[in-house]
């Protein structure tokens, strides 16, 4: 079942740098990413029913940062629907910076189940989207960090159980999950995986309208 969007709703797009996109350097406010194609085309499909788009995402951020911030920059904001993606940097490749961030896996669900439940208690549509990292071979640049083949092995391992996290909590909360590591790994099968994020986890534009068309069938 798909989120039915009513005129004049609220959607908000939130989480790192996926979404922030540079959305403070745009005039509309929601950066050059998902967010903004999302919007535009829906613009052109239902006219009739305008909306108002909202992205609060800050690249770099973790769970607990959104967390710090959730009451002020989403919760006041009284969305009727909210996106969520986030745990990009919640995951090992941290740990190859000097400053390091390890979170487990369980930390990593507590802190975003305390994102979810207020929203689930107001009665906000959600739609939570999965982190995901893409098959690059060789040695790249994420962030300011150098991530090799032997790291990314490492980042692999432990992502996937916080990829795991947002599952479950979709199933608790009856989110809409938006499956982008698989969408992503399948994509990536055909064309090669840097057509789509060329570091493995910044979306290129073909990325960021593969996430706008997934995002977009999961509303009506």
């Amino acid at each position: 079942m798909t989120i039915s969007l009513r005129p004049g709703s609220t959607v908000m797009f939130t989480g790192d740098s996926i979404t922030d996109c540079q959305r403070l350097e745009s005039e509309d406010g929601l950066g050059f990413g998902y967010p903004l194609r999302v919007a535009g085309e829906w613009g052109l499909r239902h006219p009739d029913r305008p909306m108002t788009w909202l992205n609060t995402a800050i690249a770099g951020e973790k769970v607990m940062d959104l967390e710090a911030r959730w009451q002020a920059d989403v919760l006041d904001a009284r969305p009727d629907v909210v996106s969520i993606l986030v745990g990009g940097n919640d995951v090992a490749w941290h740990t190859y910076d000097p400053d390091g961030y390890v979170i487990s896996a369980e930390e990593y669900a507590a802190g975003y189940d305390r994102l979810l439940a207020p929203l689930a208690e107001a009665g906000t549509d959600l739609i939570l989207i999965e982190t995901f990292l893409l098959p690059i071979s060789g040695s790249v640049e994420v962030g300011d960090v150098y991530v090799g083949e032997k790291e990314r092995k490492e980042w692999r391992a432990d992502l996937d159980p916080k990829i795991q996290v947002v599952r479950e909590l979709a199933r608790k909360y009856g989110a809409h999950l938006l499956a982008a590591d698989g969408m992503f790994a399948e994509l990536a099968a055909t064309t090669g995986p840097e057509y789509w994020a060329a570091d493995g986890v910044h979306p290129t534009p073909a990325g960021h309208a593969a996430l706008a068309a997934a995002w977009l069938r999961l509303v009506a």
